[in-house]
């Protein structure tokens, strides 16, 4: 073991004690049961959907405990640091409305982001160096290669620890010989001597009751001393971040549950008092033969971006992952499920899968319950980043785009289910604005080959339905000129008629009920043809009927 003299010469002159910082960091005034969780972004990568649904855990178990919950970025990496990653978990957060209590804007508790808080780290590793916890170690990379390819040719759990561990018992007289020369060091933490013979025993918020192997090898605790800032690997961190912002509850995956054994150590080393983890089931794909994991290498919609973009109202979105965590919830409407608290032991440990048409019958279910006017707003609110071109278009025609939306919605025990997101604003109803839909271009139009009507009685019934149009509130009365206009063109009353004589008609009332959809929708699928006129008004339609002229 070094000298105390020895070991403080590798710290700043003024690093306080621990006794300092847990003055700063005093434990919480907090009701009896609350729960203080944490969610710890990392920005070497975009957020993950599964990164929400934490949150959102985190989020909804603080608040319904009278307890607190942070966001703490964990960017001690940070050569693998992504650009633009912080924006982004910000604009997903600020999306699904998951908003800390504590983080960089307020709390007492911060800094918090890890980066930040160097001096903490370091007194934390210089307290259990004084005390023989930690180790300085210059092992290099070939030496530890080396030590891994032994392991393997003998067929030995690889890893640092007893005696393969090179410096773990190293002499003080060789260690300051290395500091001497200014060799780079990390600094290890000294696992117990014992630790191969032990187990380590949990009980799992979720889980229950688990034992795993105990961890034998002596883990990086600080990295190397020639890198500025000095920050620790995330297990040291962590475990230092947690006791002094006085977390008690972690939620996280399920990968972490083998590095819980390290992190008892480090607790029991540091003496902190240990915490609650609770180890979810990651979000699962169906694929042919069996099911793997969200991935956001390979599954668009692992990425949180894929629902922003898209514009998946918050609240579907919501709504979907909380009956993905308690499968009660996805039982009972929108609204009770968002308010109704989550419980850790009424999750699975079978990772729930990813359905996106589940999620879709959902958003839209949502979206038919919402007025025009709100459904305006949350179009032009997405628009206003994701379609620019759409926001002025609603801006120029706010009365018509509430007209289009309330066609089928408005007045209706069963409104109409197209919008499943936001993006779908454009192609469902993008036709009723002048600015948008793209007009027939005459009696040869391609939209019109498979009506399969040809093109001079096309041209014929469409003039007369223009010179002639009435707009009549009535919609049986409506339909009645186009029943008329069709008849004096050679078109059967009905298709039946015109099954039995094809060679005697132009075709039957539904081509000719078809070119007027087509020619005032762009399209042969489209609401109610009359709602939809009266929302274009007249002197539109007659200017689309005119198009189907030629």
């Amino acid at each position: 073991m070094l000298d105390r003299a020895v070991i403080d010469a590798l710290f700043p002159a003024d690093l306080p004690d621990p006794e300092h910082w847990e003055q700063v960091y005093p434990a919480r005034d907090l009701p009896e049961g609350a729960k203080v969780t944490r969610f710890g972004p990392s920005p070497t990568g975009f957020v993950h959907i599964g990164g929400v649904y934490v949150a959102t855990i985190d989020r909804d178990l603080a608040t319904h405990s009278g307890g607190s919950y942070l966001v703490r970025v964990e960017d001690t990496d940070q050569s693998r640091e992504v650009e633009g990653a912080i924006e982004q978990f910000a604009r997903a957060f600020e999306y699904f409305g998951v908003k800390p209590d504590e983080d960089d804007d307020k709390g007492a508790y911060g800094p918090y982001h890890q980066s930040a808080r160097e001096q903490i780290y370091l007194t934390y590793v210089r307290h259990l160096l004084r005390q023989g916890k930690a180790y300085v170690c210059f092992a290099t990379k070939d030496e530890l290669a080396d030590i891994a390819a032994r392991q393997q040719a003998t067929r030995l759990p690889t890893g640092y620890y007893g005696g393969w561990a090179l410096w773990r018992d190293a002499d003080p007289a060789d260690v300051q010989a290395k500091l001497d020369a200014g060799v780079p060091y990390v600094v290890r933490f000294r696992a117990p001597d014992d630790a191969a013979e032990q187990r380590a025993r949990f009980t799992d918020a979720i889980r229950g009751d688990l034992e795993h192997e105990a961890n034998r090898n002596d883990a990086v605790i600080l990295k190397a001393s020639d890198t500025s800032p000095r920050l620790p690997t995330y297990h040291f961190a962590h475990a230092v971040d947690d006791h002094l912002m006085r977390v008690n509850l972690v939620i996280r995956g399920e990968e972490w549950i083998s590095s819980v054994p390290l992190h008892q150590q480090l607790f029991a080393a540091l003496e902190f008092e240990p915490i609650t983890y609770a180890h979810i089931a990651p979000l699962m794909k169906q694929m042919s033969g069996g099911k793997r994991k969200l991935s956001k290498r390979k599954d668009p919609e692992a990425g949180v971006d894929f629902y922003v973009e898209a514009g998946y109202p918050a609240d579907a979105v919501l709504y979907y992952l909380r009956g993905l965590a308690n499968g009660r919830l996805a039982e009972v409407p929108l609204e009770e499920a968002l308010r109704t608290p989550l419980q850790l032991d009424q999750f699975g440990v079978a990772g729930p899968l990813v359905d996106l048409v589940k999620l879709e019958d959902i958003s839209a279910d949502h979206i038919a319950t919402l007025g025009g006017p709100e459904i305006l707003d949350a179009v032009r609110t997405w628009a206003s980043r994701y379609d620019t071109d759409l926001v002025a278009v609603l801006d120029a025609e706010p009365d018509l785009a509430l007209r289009a939306l309330a066609v089928e919605r408005e007045g209706v025990e069963n409104p109409r289910k197209d919008l499943r997101k936001w993006s779908d604003f454009r192609p469902a109803y993008g036709f009723f604005f002048p600015q948008l839909a793209t007009p027939v271009t005459g009696p040869t139009d391609e939209r019109l080959t498979p009506l399969g009507v040809a093109p001079e009685v096309v041209t014929a019934y469409a003039r007369d339905l223009a010179e002639n149009y009435q707009h009549l509130a009535d919609s049986g009365e409506w339909f009645d000129q186009i029943r008329a206009a069709a008849g004096r063109h050679g078109f059967a009353p009905n298709p039946k008629e015109y099954k039995k004589n094809p060679e005697a008609y132009a075709g039957s009332i539904r081509e000719a009920s078809q070119l007027v959809r087509v020619a005032l929708t762009g399209s042969t699928r489209s609401p109610d043809l009359h709602a939809i006129t009266r929302a274009l008004g007249e002197d539109e339609v007659r200017r689309r009927l005119v198009a189907l002229v030629g």
